[in-house]
């Protein structure tokens, strides 16, 4: 299984158009290398792709790598569709570039279809797509040979949203098998709260990338947009979580721009990275499994 990381950025990407914080001061000037908002792509035959989320730079990720270029016809693409993890409008709004695209599919879970049904009206009238439940019983089967099943991780509903009753279904992780390799990669860049449903998620991957939003429970009460996000560091943090997982390849993606992770030279870099976790640039690619 191919898998390339489109975007690593949390919603509003790197750096923020209206933050003059220190790290996106040094992103302007370029000292530190700029991050698109938090997309991946995956491929089990290297024909057919498959988006995890769809972010509003989704335009840009797709010119900038070649195996995702359109051909041999003229309007012919190698994306088949999306799997959603949410409805935030970072995950999302991307759809809307790919309206025309004719039999695209989109999996997500109820009340994320529920949620964009809208748009879903708006998107099919410029060519129809295929809108499934990413929770249906016993997962699903992407072409290219890859096995899919979804994992509720939050009830958090995005704040566009009015006030509804709590459905841990709004944030979901993904499991997604190469069939043919037998490698496993878990996807889940929203992580709220590390249960022991993930831990078995992870015992059983090869890789896993998963969300390093906010380096410390502080930068959550800096900005709204990361409340309720699981920090990396503490006693309760991601990392001290991933490291009962040594023989999973763990990366760090949606990485907010207070995150100090966003500066290589920084010792939050230096502690994610001794403990056996990446963070990786936009555009890295990778192979799980054989």
């Amino acid at each position: 299984m191919r898998v390339v990381l489109l975007g690593t950025a949390a919603g509003g990407g790197f750096p923020q158009w209206n933050c003059a914080c220190a790290l996106c001061a040094a992103a302007r000037d370029g000292k530190l290398p700029s991050r698109t908002q938090e997309c991946v792509a995956v491929t089990g035959n290297a024909r057919d792709w498959w988006l995890l989320n769809a972010s509003p730079d989704i335009r840009t990720q797709l010119t900038a790598g070649p195996a995702l270029w359109p051909g041999p016809g003229p309007r012919e693409t190698p994306v088949r569709g999306v799997l959603l993890t949410d409805a935030e409008a970072d995950h999302v709004t991307g759809l809307a570039a790919l309206r025309g695209a004719a039999g695209l599919k989109v999996y997500a879970p109820r009340p994320v279809l529920a949620a964009l049904t809208p748009v879903r009206a708006v998107l099919d009238r410029h060519a129809p797509w295929e809108w499934s439940d990413s929770l249906a019983e016993g997962g699903f089967v992407l072409a290219g040979g890859l096995v899919v099943t979804a994992h509720p991780m939050a009830a958090e509903a995005p704040v566009y949203l009015p006030p509804r009753p709590s459905d841990d279904r709004w944030v979901t992780a993904y499991r997604v098998e190469d069939l043919a390799s037998g490698g496993v990669l878990v996807y889940a860049p929203c992580v709220t709260a590390w249960t022991d449903t993930f831990d078995d998620l992870l015992a059983e991957a090869d890789c896993a990338v998963l969300g390093g939003t906010v380096f410390t429970a502080d930068e959550t009460s800096t900005d709204r947009s990361t409340r309720g996000h699981l920090p990396v560091a503490g006693a309760r943090g991601s990392l001290t979580a991933l490291a009962r997982h040594p023989g999973v390849r763990r990366i760090y993606t949606h990485l907010h721009h207070t995150n100090p992770l966003l500066d290589p030279g920084s010792a939050a870099r230096a502690r994610v990275n001794g403990a056996g976790v990446d963070v990786l640039l936009d555009g890295a690619e990778f192979v799980v499994g054989g």
